[in-house]
């Protein structure tokens, strides 16, 4: 696409960081996408990506890759503006940091152009609360044992998601000392669905814990925390804490992330009798081509009708989607051979989310 064209996208995404609560970023966004239009080093380091489409995310991998720039030093002056490294946003001057940004992009060309390669993999922490919420819908009275399988699982954090708490005013599930608290999980009180479950199943046997990525992240490796850090916003501390605590959970539940795709990794998952065999996946879909997810669709299709009493298949998906003339994003479950139900809608990070008719 043309320049101008990728200015536009860095506009909109300006817009969209505004709209879920980052006005530094909103604010940034704006300015790269004047630099890009001005020909600066912003133009300069994106250069020979004007055909990349939305899909891509192209302007979180720029502002991932320039966050890492502060988290590592190497932007000191920036830094005095990112809260995630100790400075001071300005509400009043939202844009104040773009001198020392744009300076950070011209000093710094070949690392952008090198974190422009990777995909974003922000393994949102909050997103957990709809797939658990998923996941208690999906355990039958009769609890089984589970086996869980993440496709785009970056650096499975959520791949230990019952070991988080999950709270409202009027609800808790989960261990209340956990270092992930995520607060406030639905917007009033939950429906009588998720209360039920999380009173059935007050904890969770996870008996088997298995992701696939393209690109998947060690978690406990500086170079795979770095990641993960770099693509949360810096004005967002909330999600800073909440990947912090995720983070230390790593560090104690195992997990196993292979470098493969989710068709791949799917043909070679099959069900054990004595199992609740649940596939989950969150704001990924828009990722994967869709040669390939026809192919994952009919893996999940084959799960589903080789299910039954004694071996147990759901799939739980919290993905964007189209409802009516709206762009929501949705958790719906698939338990075995029923159909697809949408449970609930919530804001694109996981919290908090809502009923469908509550809005």
């Amino acid at each position: 696409m043309p320049r101008d064209q990728v200015a536009l996208v860095f506009s909109q995404q300006a817009g969209a960081c505004a709209r879920l609560g980052s006005p530094l970023y909103g604010a940034l966004l704006e300015r790269v996408a004047r630099d890009i239009k001005e020909e600066g080093p912003c133009a300069a380091v994106l250069e020979g990506y004007e055909d990349t489409g939305h899909a891509d995310a192209l302007p979180l991998r720029m502002m991932g890759a320039v966050h890492a720039l502060v988290l590592t030093g190497r932007a000191p002056e920036l830094a005095e503006h990112y809260p995630s490294a100790g400075g001071v946003f300005d509400p009043e001057h939202p844009d104040a940091g773009w001198p020392a940004f744009r300076a950070a992009v011209a000093a710094e060309p070949d690392w952008v152009r090198d974190w422009l390669e990777r995909p974003p993999q922000t393994n949102e922490v909050g997103r957990a609360s709809l797939l658990l919420a998923g996941l208690l819908y999906a355990v039958p009275t009769a609890a089984l044992p589970v086996r869980l399988f993440e496709l785009g699982s970056s650096a499975g954090l959520n791949l230990r998601a019952e070991q988080f708490h999950y709270r409202t005013p009027s609800f808790s599930w989960g261990n209340p000392d956990s270092p992930v608290r995520l607060d406030p999980v639905w917007r009033g009180d939950p429906p009588g669905w998720l209360t039920e479950g999380a009173r059935r199943h007050q904890t969770l046997r996870i008996v088997e814990r298995r992701g696939c990525d393209i690109t998947p992240l060690d978690p406990l490796s500086p170079d795979g925390a770095l990641a993960l850090r770099a693509y949360v916003w810096p004005d967002q501390a909330d999600r800073t804490r909440r990947l912090e605590g995720a983070l230390r959970i790593a560090a104690k539940v195992p997990a196993t992330v292979g470098a493969a795709g989710a068709a791949q990794f799917l043909s070679g998952v099959e069900l054990e009798p004595g199992t609740l065999t649940v596939v989950w996946h969150s704001v990924m879909r828009q990722y994967v081509p869709d040669a390939e997810w026809a192919a994952v669709e009919r893996e999940l299709d084959r799960l589903a009708a080789a299910s039954g009493p004694e071996a147990g298949f759901a799939h739980i998906a919290f993905e964007p989607r189209t409802v009516g003339e709206l762009h929501r994003f949705a958790l719906s479950v698939r338990l075995g051979r029923e159909p697809e139900e949408c449970l609930a809608f919530a804001a694109p990070h996981g919290l908090p989310a809502w009923s469908p008719g509550q809005d």
